[in-house]
């Protein structure tokens, strides 16, 4: 599962902490990006609470909190080509 590091936050009405700014995928336990960023360099913030679940045809408007999201970790958290598209039904002995 991965989470969410942004290089910003800010406050839901809720009083939990969201990101905001760049947004990349982050897995738990790393010290990088899945793009391959390292955290401790580039200043960006851990989310753990909050799942990285944007998709490339997800469009950011003005209202939105995040500015940018990193299509190379959309890239790379995307279900397409994790799977097998065939399946072999009659293997040879």
């Amino acid at each position: 599962m991965n989470a969410v590091a942004a290089s910003s936050e800010w406050i839901a009405p809720d009083g939990v902490r969201q990101p905001g700014g760049e947004v990349h995928a982050w897995r738990q336990g790393t010290n990088q990006t899945v793009c391959g960023l390292q955290l401790s360099r580039t200043r960006l913030r851990r989310f753990p609470h909050v799942p990285f679940d944007f998709r490339a045809t997800d469009m950011v408007t003005p209202e939105d909190q995040v500015r940018h999201i990193c299509p190379r970790c959309v890239a790379a958290t995307s279900k397409r080509g994790q799977s097998k598209s065939w399946t072999r039904v009659s293997p040879r002995p």
